[in-house]
């Protein structure tokens, strides 16, 4: 692989109540690269290069919107250097007061022995860590426990002393000045803002903090990378072994971070972290929380943004098929004005948009729930939790006096790109909200797209599962039963060539 190219900016965060000034740092080098080879933090693990095993998760820190320290889980392999300057940033290293003592993740997991190789175990303490931040040392339950360390992978102790670990925290004491100090250095950070690049370098990795700088990048540079988590373009970079010597950064710009409720409509700006806009939708319509729960492991969900997932273009994104049954509008933008359009018009062909060369996505507006709506969500996948899907359907209906009198069938993994099923909506508009009508429509459904094979599923199980999601939306309206009650979906074999 080629050697990266420095960028001319320095990045600077906060490590250990310090500031750290790291000069020549490439603008595609991975957080993880720098933490290993260029700051010796060698906790911090490369397992699957993917976000996937939590070997590499470490913590960020920024001043929220309420000027207390926030931190969050993230995984280092696929979050790119430069998107954590002005940050505060822990490994497992970093934990332990200056007196030596351990933190209380640390402690309980030596005490609960949850930890035999140990390659995964820094993972499992930066998780906890963060849960341990965000809790304040309060009381953890076992289901706040899972939730926490969703994407952290043990393959050896198993996690029944993982997850004591967590609940047992709390008989550890800690001092939050540490905090304090590593508040006072990101404030300082604030003061000092970060260089600008030159807009015609060769090479430069531009985080700007307003959206005219981030509009007027974009039309000096069109052909710069976007990112706003970068989760997938991190695999671009470890998987791919693609190099990226332009990158505009959009994941700090304040008009872009911002969740909104106005004149009916709930408006999620484009660099709004996933943890951040799933809260807002499920806030509205709380069916949605255990659906949300599935989409990649919780470190993911905290870097990447529902922006990014929606600009991405791909066909098997999750959110996609949700907005799209949802009715959601996309606001676009450049130097030249605003244009908006359905989500479902905005994806062109696979991978491709209708974003022009200088425009940006600015935010994804979904209208708020309204009487006699019915909403399901569903996926399948090889695992159930932290995998793409094969396929993934969302049903939207409007039903009046038992007759549907609106319709929105969003489907993902089975068009080149995300789908909306307008032959299954006529099938069932107008019709009786009863079995018969779904039976039908869900026969057309498995009929209206022609997917393609390939190593998640093959062509003929995809068209089998649509309708089968389809039957299963309507028992469990009928039933008002959870997902996880309803039987699994029936599949019929597929005949052995």
């Amino acid at each position: 692989m080629p050697v990266p190219e420095p960028s001319p900016v320095p990045l600077r965060l906060v490590r250990r109540g310090e500031i750290v000034v790291l000069a020549h740092v490439a603008p595609d080098r991975t957080l993880l690269e720098l933490l290993r080879e260029t700051l010796c933090r060698t906790s911090v693990k490369e397992g699957c290069a993917s976000g996937d095993c939590g070997a590499c998760t470490v913590a960020v820190g920024e001043i929220g919107p309420d000027g207390a320290l926030r931190t969050q889980a993230v995984n280092s392999c696929i979050r790119l250097a430069h998107s954590v300057d002005g940050m505060a940033v822990w490994t497992a290293e970093d934990l332990a007061s200056a007196d030596g003592a351990l933190h209380p993740a640390q402690s309980a997991l030596l005490a609960c022995h949850g930890s035999q190789c140990g390659f995964c175990t820094p993972g499992f303490v930066m998780s906890l860590f963060v849960l341990h931040q965000q809790q304040g040392g309060a009381d953890v339950s076992r289901d706040e426990a899972l939730h926490a360390l969703s994407g952290n992978l043990c393959r050896c102790t198993g996690y029944r002393p993982i997850l004591q670990a967590a609940m047992d925290m709390k008989k550890w004491s800690w001092s939050a000045s540490e905090n304090d100090v590593t508040l006072q250095q990101l404030k300082l950070l604030q003061t000092q803002p970060r260089p600008t690049p030159a807009v015609a370098a060769e090479r430069f990795y531009a985080l700007p903090t307003t959206l005219a700088e981030a509009l007027a990048w974009r039309a000096a540079q069109p052909e710069a990378l976007v990112v706003a988590g970068a989760t997938d373009v991190g695999l671009w970079i470890t998987k791919q072994q693609r190099r990226f010597t332009r990158i505009l950064d959009i994941g700090r710009v304040a008009e872009l971070r911002r969740l909104a409720r106005r004149d009916g409509w709930l408006s999620v700006g484009a660099a709004v972290s996933l943890t951040e806009a799933f809260a807002a939708l499920a806030e509205d319509r709380p069916q949605l929380a255990p659906f949300f729960e599935r989409f990649a492991g919780r470190p993911v969900r905290a870097s990447g943004t529902l922006g990014g997932n929606v600009a991405n273009g791909s066909p098997i994104g999750d959110s996609m098929p949700l907005l799209i049954a949802l009715g959601a509008r996309l606001v676009l933008g450049s130097a030249r004005g605003q244009r908006e359009l359905a989500i479902e018009d905005f994806y062109l062909g696979y991978r491709q948009t209708a974003l022009a060369p200088d425009e940006l996505l600015l935010s994804i507006e979904v209208p708020l729930p309204r009487p006699g709506e019915w909403l399901r969500a569903d996926k399948i996948s090889k695992r159930r939790e932290d995998d793409i899907s094969a396929v993934c359907l969302a049903i939207w209906l409007e039903v009046v006096d038992g007759v549907v009198r609106a319709a929105r069938v969003g489907a993902g993994g089975v068009a080149p790109v995300p789908a909306r099923a307008h032959r299954t909506e006529a099938a069932l508009l107008g019709q009786p909200c009863e079995g018969a009508t779904f039976e039908a429509a869900a026969r057309v459904l498995g009929a209206e797209f022609e997917p393609l094979s390939d190593m998640r599923a093959s062509s003929g199980y995809r068209r089998q599962v649509l309708g089968q999601l389809l039957r299963r939306a309507h028992a469990q309206r009928q039933t008002g039963l959870a997902l996880d009650t309803l039987a699994p979906i029936a599949v019929a074999p597929e005949p052995r060539a």
